[in-house]
């Protein structure tokens, strides 16, 4: 289960999403070519990517941003973006470009130190923006909690889009990563679950100033938690496929 699109039309361009976007997809086009090589893919690691064990020890700091801008792969690159497309354009819309590229960087460094902090000891290096865009999506939670998501369910062979509120894909999303933190060792590599969580409480928090300037419970109250601004309506085309009937 993954969002393919929200309702929710933001009323400016997006520019610092689209440069994000394109920061992250030419420089993992800048070594893609050494993913095989893994003594070359080790040594950029090596440099741009969090180790908790090096930072422990006063090393390393400018790569708590360095690594948000590394991934492991195609589709790790791709989930990232499908994410950051959906969620960001709302939150630069409502905070301005530069306090959202201020915004998602803290939001990234907040994840990344939440990651230290769980496994100071750790030599596996982290990379990805999840950290950051987990912090997107806590901040577009908390200004948009009822804004409606259209997701795409897959179920072996069964695929359906349906819409749900945000409040209910993102909850789900945070409950699987918390379940994650509690039951994974982040000593051991995969998923940085507690990069997750914590970016997203991170950008939660670093939200509330925002929130407090809409006016606080007034804003929901004021907007029931939608979208202040009419939601964009999708119309689905017909279905060029013959129907048989059965006899």
């Amino acid at each position: 289960m993954f969002p393919i699109r929200d309702h929710n039309p933001s009323g400016r361009t997006p520019y610092v999403v689209y440069l994000l976007m394109a920061a992250n997809i030419l420089i993992f086009l800048s070594y893609a070519g050494a993913m095989d090589d893994q003594r070359l893919l080790s040594r950029i690691y090596g440099t741009y990517a969090i180790i908790p064990a090096r930072i422990a020890e006063g090393h390393g700091y400018e790569t708590l941003v360095t690594s948000m801008f590394l991934h492991g792969g195609w589709m790790h690159l791709a989930g990232n973006m499908l994410f950051l497309w959906i969620f960001g354009d709302n939150l630069e819309d409502e905070m301005g470009h530069l306090p959202f590229l201020i915004f998602y960087l803290a939001a990234g460094i907040g994840a990344g130190v939440i990651h230290i902090l769980t496994a100071p000891g750790s030599g596996v290096p982290t990379i990805g923006a999840s950290g950051a865009i987990a912090g997107v999506m806590g901040g577009y939670l908390l200004l948009f909690p009822r804004a409606r998501v259209d997701i795409l369910l897959i179920l072996i062979i069964y695929f359906r889009v349906f819409t749900i509120p945000a409040y209910v894909m993102l909850g789900i999303w945070l409950g699987m990563q918390f379940l994650g933190s509690i039951s994974s060792n982040p000593d051991e590599g995969g998923v940085a679950y507690w990069a997750h969580t914590g970016g997203f409480l991170a950008g939660l928090l670093f939200s509330v100033p925002l929130w407090l300037r809409r006016g606080g419970r007034a804003f929901w109250a004021r907007t029931h938690g939608h979208p202040p601004h009419p939601e964009h309506e999708y119309t689905l085309t017909r279905s060029r496929i013959p129907r048989v009937p059965r006899r």
